[in-house]
């Protein structure tokens, strides 16, 4: 099956479409509504933003409840069985909805429905719900919506294919000054308890023109922050002459003032490179965050990270020899099938090795289709509890510790709203993605300050402005 690149003509007629949903739905007495909700990675919002750019352009406006809406759209992930179940739940909770208001229009689209087992079960289960669209054909919505409009049938659109890349959809997005830039899409790496690559299909790259235009327009515009996204932005533009430190070295020459982040990066393929363009450049991040997923090469290797401790190790040392204030996370997995207290323990050890700032630890998750699916899984659920818990304590007491190293420091930081803890202070993050609660005034927010650190908290950084 092979990657396509969706053309211009493929897209305009997918833009007469939006023009004969507008014409529908144009003599209404009311101004059509939508409510759409994003589950899972950054990749899953930035594909609702362009849903939500496609149905702006079909004239919809939008509400923040289902139930004001004439056409409720859920994006959903796969990537764990919670994620799943909270979607299985808020799509039965619509069945009501529906019976009060028969024309409304429900979708559910995106990785959860790519997976066969899971169409067919929202097939037989969910019969009230109108379109279900997997990953592959998600610029190709205006076109299934109107034919829900047109036909007054149930459409079902989950092709099975190796990825496409669609230029020139339209974004509706949510941030005046922070904005994601899809880089790449799919996987290769087949990680054996991972099914992106099943339903995200082949790695594919965007060209670096069309990422180049597309953050310089966005900086010229006023944003201040571009995340970079990628499953695994460090394979971006594989067996091409402009690798992803190259389209970094890009970015980065672009004028204006705007920090650019990035995720997630595998460490099969983190290179020195990489950590060298990080230091030599003026608006890249000082944050590094490198999914370990276990400290034992035995359970890597059953993983299929295709890395060891020994390399993983090297570029952490690395990574903190050239960039002195760096910034790193991590992604840990307990209980992988087959996995000991011996295994586990040696991730508690390179945890304390590496001190990680902050750390996303999940319990193994069964996903079909995977081979780590059939994989021998003898230890409990109580036990992976128990070594869950330990983890965390483990982290903790590290994170406790982690950010008193800023304190007395002076830290530019993006300025991005209240608090969410606290709405007396404003909150922001500073170049190594660290969050920076300070008081201040709204007409901060999008705006970089320069904040004085005085106090250190496990997950943020407490300052006040600088000659305020």
């Amino acid at each position: 099956m092979a990657i396509r690149n969706i053309g211009g003509e493929e897209l305009e007629e997918q833009r007469l479409f939006m023009q004969r949903v507008r014409a529908v739905t144009h003599v209404w007495d009311h101004k059509p509504l939508a409510y759409t909700h994003s589950y899972g990675c950054q990749q899953n919002v930035s594909d609702s933003e362009k849903l939500d750019g496609m149905l702006e352009k079909m004239g919809f406006g939008f509400t923040d409840t289902p139930e004001k809406a004439d056409l409720v759209l859920y994006n959903t992930c796969a990537v764990r069985e919670n994620a799943e179940n909270r979607v299985f739940g808020n799509v039965g909770a619509l069945k009501v909805l529906k019976r009060r208001s028969p024309d409304m229009v429900i979708a559910v689209c995106g990785c959860m429905v790519q997976q066969e087992h899971i169409a067919e079960r929202m097939k037989q289960r969910f019969p009230y719900v109108d379109l279900i669209f997997g990953t592959h054909v998600m610029h190709k919505f205006p076109e299934l919506l109107y034919s829900i409009y047109e036909k007054r049938e149930r459409v079902i659109s989950i092709p099975e294919c190796d990825g496409v890349v669609a230029e020139g959809i339209p974004v509706r997005r949510t941030s005046g000054f922070r904005a994601s830039v899809p880089i790449m899409y799919g996987c290769n790496n087949y990680c054996t308890y991972c099914i992106v690559p099943k339903v995200r299909g082949r790695e594919r790259s965007r060209e670096p023109e069309a990422v180049i235009s597309e953050v310089r327009e966005l900086t010229e515009g006023g944003c201040k922050e571009i995340l970079l996204l990628g499953q695994n932005v460090n394979s971006y533009g594989n067996g091409s002459e402009v690798s992803f430190p190259e389209l970094l070295r890009r970015l980065d020459a672009l004028e204006g003032d705007f920090v650019i982040s990035f995720m997630t990066s595998h460490p099969k393929d983190c290179s020195h490179e990489l950590i060298d363009v990080i230091v030599d450049s003026r608006h890249i991040s000082h944050h590094l965050h490198l999914p370990v997923q276990s400290g034992s090469d035995r359970i890597l290797k059953l993983m299929n990270r295709h890395y060891d401790t020994a390399r993983y190790l090297e570029l952490v040392d690395y990574a903190r020899s050239r960039i002195e204030d760096i910034q790193l996370t991590t992604d840990i997995i307990v209980g992988f099938p087959g996995e000991t207290y011996e295994d586990f323990t040696k991730t508690l050890d390179l945890m304390r090795r590496v001190k990680y700032d902050s750390a996303f630890t999940f319990i193994y998750s069964k996903r079909a289709g995977t081979k780590a699916a059939e994989m021998d899984d003898p230890i409990s659920d109580e036990e992976k509890g128990r070594w869950f818990r330990e983890l965390l304590d483990v982290q903790g007491a590290i994170g406790e510790k982690a950010y008193e190293r800023y304190v007395g420091r002076t830290m530019r930081v993006l300025c991005e709203g209240r608090g969410r803890t606290d709405e007396t202070l404003l909150t922001g993050k500073s170049r190594q993605n660290i969050i920076v609660d300070f008081a201040g005034s709204d007409d901060l927010i999008g705006k970089f300050v320069d904040i004085k650190i005085t106090k250190a908290l496990p997950w943020a950084l407490v300052g006040k402005q600088c000659n305020s």
